[in-house]
């Protein structure tokens, strides 16, 4: 994937590159003028208040089983997001033999964030065009545009220009890919609101009024929502320790709802690495986890990360100083570690 395009170009990937201005520069195009897609704020609407809803369900009247349901499906469709369509698909950080790309395919049906293609198809031009007016979700529009105003408005005209040429033709020739773009209509509401609504009724006798509001709006409201936190809050709260002169930043806040997608200034200057973060911290990024568990077994291989030269020098050229030394005295060394260190050469006082 690219890296972003900037007002201070500094989205280089290897130390070999020079700061250098984009050799691709938007047109002026006439006046954008914003239009509400009301259809899209209506049911948005509706499906946040029903979260809402689902809520005070659940404090007052949901078995524990229903709770237990919505929180798993979150993290499994989460993955469909994190591991299928962004790490796997987007940016192709790794490799999935069939069965783990059927599985992403169901996980990210789940989700409904779109098919796993036009997802794709939409952060690459957001890397690619970073911050502009053809980033789907630039975030010098404000949170709330970046968060979720971007899905109520109509595409800004850059958007669909440069979509048109993105390269999508290694997803376009994926058979499993193709398959859930082709029957998206069917597969999308059957694992999204059909099956999380059936299965609790059946399976434990819940009421049908708290499977429908619990585990299917709540649950996809909120993956939403800490999808979209990626979109906005990483994009303009935290530090940047890889790069400054780019909005994308390190949120731990979003790296722990987000399933690992929070360490973002790392992520948009090196965009394939399969830990979209420099350590493999299972605690706040249990994508990664979740890539290496499929690694150990043998359905997921080829899985690229940067170097910890590379890292280093690029903290060192365009960081902003809070990268941690990760050296003697790191908050993360053990003191076994330190009690068994060989120091030599101590300094004594003179007699």
């Amino acid at each position: 994937m690219a890296p972003n395009i900037t007002s201070t170009p500094t989205g280089v990937l290897f130390e070999g590159e020079s700061l250098s201005e984009p050799t691709e520069e938007l047109k002026e195009e006439p006046k954008y003028v914003r239009s509400i897609v009301w259809k899209n704020v209506v049911i948005f609407s509706y499906l946040h208040l029903g979260a809402i809803y689902g809520i005070y369900l659940a404090f007052t009247s949901a078995k524990l089983a229903t709770t237990i349901f919505a929180i798993f499906l979150y993290q499994f469709s989460g993955f469909g997001i994190t591991a299928g369509a962004h790490r796997l698909w987007a940016h192709r950080s790794y490799k999935a033999k069939w069965p783990l790309q059927i599985l992403l395919m169901i996980m990210n049906t789940i989700a409904f964030q779109d098919a796993a293609i036009d997802w794709a198809r939409d952060h690459r031009v957001h890397h690619k065009y970073s911050e502009t007016d053809a980033d789907p979700h630039n975030a010098t529009r404000g949170f709330f545009f970046s968060h979720i105003g971007w899905l109520l408005c109509r595409k800004h005209p850059q958007v669909r220009e440069k979509g048109k040429r993105i390269d999508l033709s290694d997803l376009e020739s994926d058979p499993i890919l193709a398959f859930q773009k082709k029957y998206y209509i069917i597969l999308m509401p059957l694992l999204c609101f059909i099956l999380p609504t059936i299965i609790p009724v059946v399976c434990w006798n819940e009421t049908w009024t708290n499977a429908y509001f619990i585990p299917t709006v709540l649950r996809y409201i909120f993956t939403l929502n800490m999808t979209w936190l990626v979109n906005s809050a990483a994009h303009l709260f935290g530090n940047k320790p890889y790069d400054k002169y780019i909005n994308p930043s390190e949120n731990k806040g979003v790296a722990l709802f987000a399933l690992g997608e929070g360490w973002h200034n790392y992520h948009h200057v090196f965009p394939w690495d399969y830990k979209s973060s420099e350590f493999g911290n299972y605690r706040l990024n249990m994508t990664t986890a979740f890539i290496d568990f499929f690694a150990r077994i043998g359905w997921a291989y080829d899985l690229k990360s940067v170097s910890e030269d590379i890292v280093m020098k690029r903290v060192e050229r365009t960081g902003d100083g809070s990268h941690e030394v990760w050296g003697w005295g790191d908050k993360d060394q053990t003191q076994e570690e330190r009690n068994q260190a060989i120091v030599t050469h101590h300094h004594t006082k003179d007699q």
